[in-house]
């Protein structure tokens, strides 16, 4: 027994001593390290004073301390910066779906201003703006150079101005001029309509109203449709989705599952990581998914489409998304601003991180380039000709009323599905799909 004791002091003992002769260079170091900000604050604050003593022309020295936050901010990432009090406002009057612009989500790569996505029923979506188009300037003026949230400010102004940005898109030789009319851009945060009897959802941002836009929206449809059993799927369009509050992702997500993780976020501290499972119940009762993204679903929306896709709930269509993997912090300020932080990576229910990959769909399905109305005009006067089109052509005799009534309806159903595909393909290929799974699992 005296032994153990004996051991156990020694071992005691041995740490202590140990710990003492390490603890002396860590002390050490602190010092220096401390030493070291202390002699860059120094330099901050003389590069500060000689500004305003000696620049050219007096600048305010709130000005000053603003523009070097954000700077120290915007040199960590593209989504870490500093809201002012009035753009820390209007965030927040955005989060809740009302707000003054181009209806148009950007971001920053190597300097140029990237649109991530335009927002359905906008200005900038009416004028014909894509995603991956690269906006260079401004009435005339260079973005280059500029912080993001100076660049935003430029896009800004007041509502029914006009604005006329040059842009640099893919496929097009050279840049071009866009004009749009700033207005109120107000957000339906999701809608829902029928596509024969397919229930198709579009979600177009991240707000306070999303999840109860999508439920309302899919119950609404299904008491159209005469109840559940007469539903063969649920399409959730993500396309140009750039993401929004991730609350609503995770509600969004729990809709569709009965259980398991939706996302888990893990920070610097290992002790900060959080995960989020879903609980009971889904609003879809089991029937069968096709999740539509593009490379401009971003954020929120990847988190939803990752979570769907990892528990084999949907089958995702398109092409790969943004790749923005990253969680945001908003931190409220005491001069009323607010500082953006990354904190966080997210990571879908299977472990894999989204950040600069995105999700990559289990069908790739490109959106091919829309025909001119000319060309379309034409291809419908070369439609062939039929028997029943001739004069005085013979009746079908051997189908009753209700049976050519069926066959009518049957037609025009496929003629509707052909329209689709015509005005928007990936769409019409998940709906197609819903078909084929709704047909499989009346089967089974």
């Amino acid at each position: 027994m005296k032994k153990f004791v004996m051991a156990a002091l020694g071992g005691t003992l041995a740490g202590a001593i140990m710990t003492t002769q390490v603890a002396g260079p860590l002390v050490a170091q602190d010092a220096n390290n401390n030493a070291s900000v202390y002699e860059q604050l120094d330099l901050f604050g003389d590069i500060f004073e000689r500004i305003r003593a000696q620049y050219v022309e007096e600048v305010e020295a709130g000005d000053l301390i603003e523009a070097a936050i954000d700077g120290m901010l915007s040199s960590l990432d593209p989504h870490s910066s500093y809201l002012s009090p009035k753009d820390a406002s209007d965030m927040r009057v955005q989060t809740r779906g009302s707000f003054g612009g181009l209806g148009i989500e950007v971001t920053q790569e190597e300097g140029f201003v990237r649109v991530v996505s335009p927002m359905d029923g906008t200005p900038a979506d009416d004028a014909g703006m894509e995603s991956g188009d690269y906006i260079t300037h401004v009435d005339g003026e260079s973005l280059m150079g500029l912080t993001l949230d100076d660049a935003v400010n430029r896009l800004r102004g007041p509502v029914g101005s006009e604005i006329i940005i040059t842009v640099v898109r893919e496929g097009v030789d050279e840049p071009f001029d866009v004009s749009i009319i700033r207005d109120t851009i107000k957000l339906t945060a999701a809608t829902a309509r029928a596509v024969g009897n397919t229930v198709v959802l579009r979600v177009t941002t991240f707000n306070d109203q999303t999840y109860s836009n999508m439920a309302d929206g899919l119950k609404r449809e299904v008491e159209a449709l005469g109840g559940m059993d007469n539903v063969e799927g649920i399409v959730l369009d993500l396309r140009n989705n750039p993401g929004g509050l991730l609350n609503q992702a995770i509600a969004v997500s729990d809709a569709f599952l009965e259980s398991g993780e939706i996302v888990s976020t893990r920070g610097r501290d290992p002790g900060e990581s959080d995960r989020v499972n879903a609980e009971p119940g889904d609003i879809a009762e089991a029937k069968p998914m096709v999740v539509l993204i593009n490379g401009g679903s971003a954020s929120a929306s990847e988190i939803v489409a990752g979570a769907l896709q990892d528990h084999h709930r949907a089958i995702v269509v398109g092409t790969k998304s943004f790749g923005k993997g990253s969680v945001q912090t908003v931190m409220p300020l005491a001069s009323d601003g607010a500082m953006r932080l990354t904190t966080a990576r997210y990571y879908t229910p299977s472990g894999r991180s989204i950040q600069a990959l995105g999700v990559s769909p289990d069908i790739v399905v490109q959106q091919p380039p829309s025909i001119p109305e000319a060309e379309n005009e034409e291809e419908e006067t070369r439609r062939q000709r039929t028997e029943a089109d001739l004069r005085g052509s013979l009746n079908n005799d051997s189908l009753s009323e209700d049976e050519q009534r069926q066959i009518e309806e049957e037609r025009e159903a496929a003629e509707e599905a052909a329209d689709l595909r015509d005005d928007d393909f990936q769409l019409s290929y998940a709906v197609d799909l819903i078909k084929g799974l709704s047909k499989i699992a009346l089967a089974q």
